[in-house]
């Protein structure tokens, strides 16, 4: 039986990449996203099924931070495929403009938290009752019926003093994934977050020659950025159901960036 899974953002940079591993490994995966439909992508994504297949693609227009979104994205789902086994929570924002916290404004701070932490968490919320109402007699005791992954960042615990709208909700979305973990495990879903450090993606292209500097100075014990794949292959570890008694966990993709060093 194919596997469903949502990635929000799953049209470009990290979303993107996640969304190519896990067709790759035959699930049907449903984007939410806020652009037009992007018809050439998703004719190539359709084209790259397992051993030369046909891959299922849908894709929702719409934002994470708007509720209303929520509920066509998630019907769209269960009309397609019946069922819904992963959630990635993926779509984010970083501030528009990179401001002091002395002078950042309330507006930015709304903007960032709303995509950012709002939306995933009420997201998180919807799928994770569509789970438990699709899960039949499925217990969850040796294999999750269901499984959803946040990817955070490093700047849930790194400060970066002229963003702060975006540290703030990055360690929003680490409190988020730990409330979820502990309140759906009795019902067989298991909750993780991934915490990519320096990934090349449109996000970080415009800071690339800082840290390229930060890089070559010793920012992280693997001295490379890292990429969309990188990230990918932590989401279908998680999502792979071999960590049945395993909830709440953090998965570093950061070239070692967290470890406190002298």
């Amino acid at each position: 039986m194919t596997q469903v899974a949502l990635v929000t953002g799953g049209n470009r940079g990290i979303g993107l990449g996640i969304t190519r591993r896990l067709l790759a490994d035959g699930y049907a995966v449903a984007i939410l996203a806020t652009r037009p439909e992007p018809t050439e992508l998703l004719d190539e994504l359709r084209a790259s099924g397992p051993d030369g297949g046909a891959a299922q693609v849908i894709y929702v227009q719409g934002s994470v931070a708007e509720v209303a979104d929520h509920a066509r994205y998630v019907d769209a789902a269960l009309e397609a495929w019946g069922r819904i086994d992963l959630l990635v929570n993926n779509a984010g924002v970083a501030p528009t403009v990179r401001a002091d916290l002395l002078e950042a404004e309330p507006e930015s701070f709304d903007r960032v938290l709303g995509i950012n932490l709002r939306g995933p968490y009420f997201l998180t919320q919807r799928v994770a009752n569509a789970m438990i109402a699709g899960r039949g007699d499925a217990t969850g005791v040796d294999r999750p019926v269901g499984t959803i992954v946040n990817v955070s960042s490093i700047s849930a615990t790194t400060v970066s003093t002229n963003r702060g709208e975006y540290c703030v909700s990055k360690a929003g979305v680490s409190m988020g994934t730990q409330l979820f973990a502990a309140r759906l495990a009795p019902e067989g879903i298991v909750v993780y977050e991934v915490r990519p450090g320096v990934i090349a993606s449109d996000m970080t292209a415009g800071v690339t020659e800082k840290y390229d500097k930060l890089f070559a100075d010793g920012l992280a014990p693997m001295p490379r950025w890292g990429r969309p794949s990188d990230v990918a292959g932590a989401v279908a570890i998680l999502a792979s159901g071999q960590t049945p008694y395993s909830t709440g966990e953090v998965f570093h993709v950061d070239g070692g960036q967290h470890i406190p060093r002298l």
